[in-house]
């Protein structure tokens, strides 16, 4: 079979894996209320944890970051002799993360990206997810808000790949930009987000509801 067949079946793929809204399939399994009525009405680990399950949200999370880690990794190890190189992990990676974005199974109404980037992140390279996942418990742990803390993770990941390119890990011109794709698209996400951070009105990391 032609490698670009294979490659356009591994995007298609990670597309149909990407739009798995775990959030709601998870809430749905545990007897919860759907993620998109409550809340920020967002499908995603932070809302579910919302309904006070903590267990669903740590399944959700787990999941959701699963979904972006294992397309790229199964390119990457198997898909060598195929011809599957760097090109199809950057479309993988960045198909993975748009499925979660827009869902074909939940009528396209999906989540930020956050968990499924850190996926993605991790599955292209351990030291670039885990250095992305640091900056967020970083900006998490002195600011209290886990919206600035994707934001500034968001902001820093291609830079990150770009800086350890050739030392931490091998450097990809395409994979590069798949990061910074999906870095302005979980920026994007977080408009409002990032208009209540201006205004002072987000909500902080344990702050109790009034």
């Amino acid at each position: 079979m032609p490698t670009i067949v294979l490659s356009l079946a591994a995007t298609v793929a990670a597309y149909l894996l990407g739009s798995l809204s775990f959030a709601v399939i998870v809430s749905r399994a545990m007897g919860l209320s759907d993620p998109r009525t409550y809340g920020s009405r967002n499908p995603g680990a932070t809302n579910v944890l919302r309904s006070g399950n903590k267990a669903a949200a740590g399944v959700t999370l787990l999941f959701d970051a699963l979904k972006g880690w294992l397309p790229v990794v199964l390119v990457r190890w198997f898909g060598g002799p195929y011809g599957l190189e760097e090109g199809t992990v950057a479309l993988v990676a960045l198909a993975a993360f748009l499925g979660h974005l827009w869902p074909v199974f939940f009528r396209f109404e999906g989540g930020k990206g956050v968990a499924t980037a850190a996926g993605v992140l991790l599955g292209i390279s351990g030291w670039l997810g885990l250095a992305t996942l640091a900056t967020w418990l970083i900006i998490a742990f002195f600011f209290r808000y886990s919206s600035l803390a994707a934001l500034v993770s968001a902001v820093f990941a291609p830079f990150f790949y770009i800086l350890g390119g050739g030392m931490a890990w091998y450097s990809d011109a395409r994979i590069a930009l798949a990061i910074a794709a999906m870095s302005a698209l979980l920026v994007w996400r977080h408009k409002d987000n990032l208009r209540r951070l201006l205004a002072g009105t987000e909500s902080r990391i344990g702050a109790k509801k009034k």
